[in-house]
């Protein structure tokens, strides 16, 4: 039978480890209702720019060359897998690396590979197994602002254009719902047909008016609508951490519930069992007084 102080150290234990878990879980549905609210309401522009573009694009029928679409032998490729800064998020961060890695090993396997982690947890794996690592940007989510978001996409599009890389895509968690999030391999660059990118948008062509020409407008048109792409996948990640930090430790609080009812019998029964003992020592005292 366990001894009772052990018991006792083990139930505060607990407890105190639960009183943390239920803070935590606070903390990430605090933080995760504003990510949620950002990406709910990004996710409505980001269609409606992407379906713009493509209605513009397809009206001009290929006569303007756009140097963010143009296809290359894929020698170079660039990763960005977007993970949390902090841990305790279930199999949020290794889902992502996960799914890296099998980029690294299948598709990619033999190319050239460069990592621009977003995120202290990728940083921190991809930088101690050797890899190439562009250490500049993995504290985006300390602040995610549009401001730093567009600095990324910026350098990224001109490594692009400057034919460093061939080919871009972004590893992140879409985020459903708080107990769900996807992760998903995007194409960043090239860019191609991003009709993907536009559920829920109508699928018409409008008959727009371009002012001052087509050309300024795809000019204009193209980088923004990349810089929103990589802006909604941030925010996708930075809400998808909270959700599945938020439920990581909702369910470490349900098992600590669970494991301090099983010690609090363990306890009640090693009691038991000491008062059981003591009783008999004190009948067998008796007895053998009365044998003298």
């Amino acid at each position: 039978m366990a001894n009772l102080k052990e018991v006792k150290q083990r139930i505060t234990s607990v407890s105190s480890t639960q009183q943390i878990t239920k803070a935590m879980k606070m903390v990430a549905a605090a933080k995760l209702r504003k990510a949620q609210d950002k990406i709910l309401k990004m996710r409505p522009f980001s269609k409606k720019l992407t379906a713009i573009l493509n209605d513009v694009i397809s009206s001009m029928g290929g006569e303007l060359k756009i140097s963010y679409a143009e296809q290359r032998e894929l020698q170079n490729i660039l990763l960005i897998p977007m993970t949390s800064d902090k841990g305790l998020c279930g199999a949020f961060n290794s889902n992502v690396m996960k799914m890296t890695n099998g980029l690294m090993e299948g598709e990619f396997k033999g190319k050239n590979i460069t990592i621009l982690p977003l995120g202290k947890k990728s940083f921190e794996f991809y930088s101690k197994r050797g890899f190439d690592v562009i250490p500049d940007y993995f504290e985006i989510f300390n602040n995610v602002t549009f401001d730093a978001v567009r600095t990324i996409a910026t350098f990224v599009m001109e490594s692009y254009t400057t034919k460093k890389f061939d080919k871009v895509v972004l590893v992140y968690n879409h985020f459903r719902n708080v107990a769900t999030q996807d992760v998903i391999a995007e194409q960043f660059l090239p860019m191609g047909n991003m009709a993907s990118s536009t559920e829920g948008v109508d699928n018409f062509q409008s008959d727009y008016i371009l002012e001052p020409s087509k050309e300024y407008i795809i000019e204009e048109l193209v980088p923004s609508a990349l810089k929103t792409q990589l802006y909604k996948a941030v925010l996708e990640s930075n809400a998808s951490e909270h959700g599945a930090r938020m439920t990581s430790m909702d369910k470490a609080t349900e098992n600590a519930n669970d494991l301090l009812k099983e010690l609090k019998l363990l306890y009640n029964r090693s009691r038991q069992a000491s008062i059981t003992g003591e009783i008999l020592e004190i009948v067998a005292g008796a007895n053998a007084l009365e044998g003298t």
